[in-house]
């Protein structure tokens, strides 16, 4: 979206693709060189972070911590509230230029104060492509990192880059999320943040003893709606809360068969491997931030529950010709996952997944209360006292709610109904003015955490699996997040 939204537009070099967007948007772009799984390199980097480093995310071996485990030890300080050290540009190095990172680059230049100083692609006419528009748009021509899969390394290592953006196939997030962070470099990745319960507690530490900010950049959470329900549920409308709802329900049949979108096509192999919600984020997020998860409330458990694996292979009997590649696939992943989060103060949060049968878009994105409800896909809104009958509310007379970015940007560039573009300026806005930002690795974590859960929830029968406390301890106290004011620049 938003990647979650859709988007064929902003593409899936990296991750998600699907942004997926509905509407159609730009082309795919070709990838005939991947990014496979592989371990990026151990020891690299800043002074005395020499642990050995995780090989890259491997699915079959699943959530290598027991889930339910205690919490290991932390080995640095907490970096909730730490603020960015102010500066007047950020230098921004972007790994992954396939149709996600071909188009988010686009948006790095559109955001005031931040310069594109090095590319990393292993396709060089990718990298080709992207060095054009940077000094298509007045800035130094961008360094080049286009020498195999693990360049990206020495991009990491250069001392001019602030913040590393990546955006590539799920199996290498976590492998360059943790290279920019021992080289003490700011770091963004497009969903998922990893794909194993380990790795997660690794980015979170490498984030506690570098003291730099590891994201996920979640690009629905800065979606119109998903803002002003934010606004309003803090200002009390709906009442205390109770219930939400997220989801990434995105037929991707098409692009998923596609040879040229997903190259290799290496998100449809996903569908062999994991039986989970493997696309949480965009839906887990921002109902997160509506109920101060780690922020006063945390996610506890999650128990998942999956149909059986039909849409790819009936998809494949009716599309692809005899001798095609993917019918050497055997698909196990659920086509609808549903999963129930629970929180520490009951509420329940529940997330679906479906990429693999014909339906509409839809994220869900519902939020209920004491004194009402929300709900998305279409908007509608049904509050006391304001709706009475049984009879949905006009959504659109709630835009007094909007949040200042919104109200500041009312027609904002980029994909995904302008989210894109929200998320690259906000994130680039704190850091230049050195604030402290809407969210961080705790939350990434959380967020991310049922990928590898939900895949055990299914493979217990349902049982429900613990979700690790991130911040261990520290979500107990309420403190901002998302719901910001508007900083004096």
């Amino acid at each position: 979206m938003n990647e979650a939204h859709s988007q064929n537009q902003a593409s899936p070099s990296d991750g998600d693709p699907a942004a997926d967007s509905p509407a159609g948007e730009p082309g795919p772009s070709r990838r005939s060189v991947l990014w496979t799984a592989g371990a990026a390199g151990a020891g690299l980097g800043l002074g005395g972070l020499t642990a050995g480093h995780a090989a890259a995310a491997s699915p079959a071996r699943g959530p290598a911590a027991a889930p339910g485990a205690a919490a290991p030890a932390a080995k640095g300080k907490t970096m909730i509230g730490v603020p960015f050290e102010p500066r007047s540009t950020v230098r921004v190095g972007i790994i992954g230029l396939g149709n996600r990172g071909g188009s988010m680059i686009d948006l790095f230049l559109a955001v005031p104060g931040v310069r594109v100083v090095a590319l990393c692609d292993p396709v060089k006419e990718k990298t080709a492509r992207a060095a054009k528009k940077v000094t298509d748009a007045g800035q130094p021509a961008p360094a080049v990192y286009a020498n195999g899969e693990e360049d990206f390394v020495h991009l990491c290592a250069r001392g001019d880059i602030d913040f590393v953006y990546a955006a590539t196939p799920w199996d290498r997030h976590f492998d360059m999320a943790a290279t920019a962070l021992r080289h003490g470099k700011h770091v963004g990745v497009e969903c998922p943040l990893a794909l194993r319960l380990d790795q997660l507690w690794e980015l979170v530490d490498l984030s506690e003893r570098t003291r730099r900010h590891c994201f996920q950049m979640e690009n629905c959470c800065y979606g119109r709606n998903e803002m002003r329900v934010l606004r309003m549920a803090h200002a009390g409308l709906f009442g205390d809360l109770l219930h939400g709802a997220g989801a990434y329900n995105h037929d991707l049949r098409g692009m998923m068969f596609d040879p040229e979108y997903y190259e290799g096509p290496w998100r449809r192999l996903w569908h062999t491997r994991l039986r989970g919600d493997l696309y949480p984020t965009h839906g887990f997020g921002p109902v997160a931030n509506y109920m101060d998860v780690n922020r006063g409330d945390r996610a506890v458990r999650i128990a998942s529950f999956g149909t059986p694996a039909l849409g790819l292979a009936a998809y494949r009997k009716e599309h692809m010709p005899p001798g095609d590649p993917s019918w050497k696939e055997s698909y196990i992943e659920s086509d609808r996952t549903i999963s129930l989060v629970q929180t520490a103060k009951g509420r329940v949060i529940r997330l679906e997944h479906d990429v693999s049968t014909p339906h509409p878009y839809s994220r869900i994105n519902s939020l209920g209360g004491t004194k009402g409800v929300f709900e998305d896909y279409p908007e509608r809104i049904y509050i006391e006292p304001d709706h009475s009958n049984d009879e949905w509310g006009d959504f659109g007379k709630y835009a007094e709610w909007d949040h200042w970015l919104w109200k500041e940007h009312a027609n904002p560039p980029g994909g995904h109904g302008g989210m894109d573009y929200m998320l690259v300026f906000r994130m680039m806005q704190c850091m230049r003015l050195g604030l402290v930002p809407d969210f961080d690795v705790y939350d990434a974590a959380t967020w991310t955490a049922p990928v590898p859960l939900s895949d055990a929830s299914l493979k217990a029968g349902g049982a429900p699996q613990e979700i690790p406390d991130f911040t261990r301890g520290h979500w107990k106290k309420a403190r901002p997040g998302m719901d910001s004011e508007k900083p004096a620049e």
